[in-house]
């Protein structure tokens, strides 16, 4: 017999979604290539919306993570007039976001997938999908070659792959590089995004330190990775026209930088998820948010069909589909539009982006929609 849901990733997003199912009453599994728990050791950084924590607390994972509030958020250009200060009190919140090493809420997650004896294949690749009329066919590829069927299989691991039609995105020519550094004084939860020539550099609290998020040049990498200690610290500072002083940096790490997504995140039986449906630039840290978001409209979906029902049912994926479309396709072009807009130093654009964030200093509704639209997604709009 078919399993009803196959989950490729056990990652954050696949481990989501398997949790979100699992009283649905659907027979659901996790394959992952790597051996089991792999995703605890994730180095990377997460900013969390405020609607996100809330599908957390959901999913019961949310009380006991170290997550960070971001109170505050201080939005400024290089070399440009024109700053704004987003508020959570304006909101009558206690935070805006929160900050989490993605290796913790990992393992929060993989507790979760535990305690519901929700089976997970590991070591395990997934080396090929063939769909059919009535499931399809996984072929496994670890110690020993084997298939499983299922109903309707999510795709949650690895990157967009392919350079066909169905494949949109562009090059951004940028790379991020990726650190904690220790302030001298308190961070008071207050994150900042500093829009320079080279990229946005994104400043986060975490713990008692900042997340660093430098975009820039792969020659601007390049340079940032050969600087020194108090070399970078000084060099982040200056980016920060002195706005923080920083006592101490780890290891920096690199990543390239590029925009690529399914223009149809749904095929025959077959869903992808997370970064396997898009993946974003950094700026305003909203790919793990829309993941989460796709990740809770399509449980919500699957569990409120009819017992029994066929969850890779092509009018059911549909729904799921349209139901998407909106949030999906504004947030992409949402952060496409901000990096092309804010990593230049055309002084037209200086003048109009100076201009921009005046009036949203100026106009406490119009901030307030951006900020809605940051912490719940195109759910938020009117």
């Amino acid at each position: 017999m078919p399993h009803d849901v196959l989950i490729v990733g056990a990652g954050p997003v696949g481990m989501a979604l398997a949790v979100a199912l699992k009283d649905a009453g659907l027979d659901t599994v996790l394959v992952d290539a790597r051996p089991r728990g792999a995703a605890r050791g994730d180095p990377r950084v997460l900013a969390l919306a405020h609607g996100t924590r809330l599908t957390l607390q959901r999913l019961r994972v949310w009380e006991g993570l170290s997550a960070t509030p971001i109170r505050h958020i201080h939005v400024s250009q290089a070399g440009g007039f024109g700053r704004t200060r987003i508020e959570a009190a304006e909101h009558h919140l206690d935070a805006l976001g929160y900050v989490v090493r993605a290796g913790e809420l990992a393992g929060a997650l993989d507790d979760r997938v535990r305690d519901a004896a929700i089976p997970v294949i590991d070591g395990c690749a997934v080396a090929h999908l063939a769909p059919a009329s009535d499931d399809v066919i996984v072929s496994l590829d670890g110690e020993t070659e084997r298939a499983v069927r299922a109903r309707l299989v999510a795709c949650a691991e690895g990157g967009v792959q392919g350079g066909d039609d169905t494949i949109g995105g562009r090059d951004y020519g940028q790379h991020a590089v990726i650190t904690v550094a220790t302030p001298a004084d308190e961070h008071g939860h207050l994150a900042f995004e500093r829009f320079t020539p080279d990229g946005p550099l994104a400043l986060l609290p975490c713990g008692r330190d900042y997340a660093v998020v430098h975009t820039t040049s792969p020659r601007g990498a390049e340079r940032l990775l050969a600087m020194d200690e108090r070399e970078y610290l000084d060099e982040v500072e200056r980016c920060m026209a002195g706005r923080v002083r920083l006592t101490r940096v780890e290891p920096r790490q690199r990543f390239p930088l590029a925009l690529r997504y399914r223009r149809d995140p749904v095929g025959d039986r077959t869903v992808w998820l997370g970064n396997a449906a898009q993946t974003l630039h950094p700026v305003a840290g909203q790919g793990f948010n829309l993941a989460l978001r796709d990740v809770w409209a399509l449980a919500s979906l699957l569990r409120t069909t009819p017992a029994g029902a066929d969850p890779g049912d092509a009018a059911l994926l549909s729904r799921y589909r349209s139901a998407r479309r909106v949030d999906r396709g504004a947030t992409i072009g949402t952060t496409d539009t901000l990096v092309r807009l804010f990593s230049n130093d055309l002084a037209p654009l200086k003048a109009l982006r100076g201009a921009g964030l005046l009036l949203l200093d100026a106009c406490p509704p119009l901030r307030g929609a951006l900020a809605r639209r940051m912490m719940f997604g195109a759910r938020a709009w009117p």
